[in-house]
């Protein structure tokens, strides 16, 4: 099978709406030529680890309310053009992924990854739940097939702590400054959220090249 990172975060909305439109390319696929990883990348490196209020994390960040809600205003217009009821009022914190991006890593390992980031996409931006408590995560992992009593040992400990800061290190060393990237093949870079056109174009291009 071909590579496919994906260089994300769990609180990037673009991440979000970009993993529905490759989902859908591979559904229609007649066959899923990837081999997908998902990758660490957080937006808010020095985020404390309780999190911050959004609504003053999204002002200090865009330069005040105003700013700040055309941002998010085009972020809900491109999700529900993609068919996503993202519900932005519902999210009262922005939290520290550190742990949730273990989690995702750990997923990997037991085959479980695409489940647990859907999970994740799904509690932050449908349910408002803090993808930083540890409840939510243990809760996302049993929902998405993993041990619930494993993940739970590890949270607790700082197993990958440093493995998932020397990824979103490595990240950005490559060049990599923002959320979607998608690496194929480990030489080809698509950024920002493509469309499902482009995945069914790539994908039928790739399987084309195998016969």
């Amino acid at each position: 099978m071909i590579t496919l990172d994906i260089i994300s975060d769990p609180i990037c909305p673009w991440c979000y709406i970009g993993k529905v439109k490759l989902d859908r390319a591979l559904e229609a696929a007649a066959e899923n030529p990837f081999d997908i990883t998902w990758r660490p990348f957080q937006l808010n490196p020095d985020m404390p680890p309780e999190g911050m209020d959004r609504r003053a994390y999204l002002e200090a960040k865009f330069g005040g309310p105003e700013r700040a809600a055309q941002v998010y205003a085009a972020i809900a217009q491109a999700a529900r053009d993609a068919g996503l009821d993202i519900d932005f009022s519902r999210i009262a914190r922005t939290p520290n992924t550190l742990d949730a991006h273990r989690l995702i890593l750990w997923s990997r390992a037991t085959g479980n990854q695409s489940a647990v980031v859907s999970q994740l996409f799904r509690r932050y931006f449908q349910l408002g739940q803090d993808i930083s408590d540890h409840e939510v995560l243990i809760d996302a992992a049993r929902a998405a097939g993993m041990e619930p009593e494993v993940v739970a040992r590890l949270l607790a400990s700082d197993a990958d702590k440093d493995e998932i800061r020397r990824q979103d290190a490595a990240a950005r060393e490559m060049g990599v400054s923002g959320v979607p990237t998608f690496i194929v093949a480990g030489r080809h870079v698509l950024q920002g959220a493509q469309e499902t056109g482009l995945w069914s174009q790539v994908i039928d291009e790739l399987l084309a090249a195998r016969v």
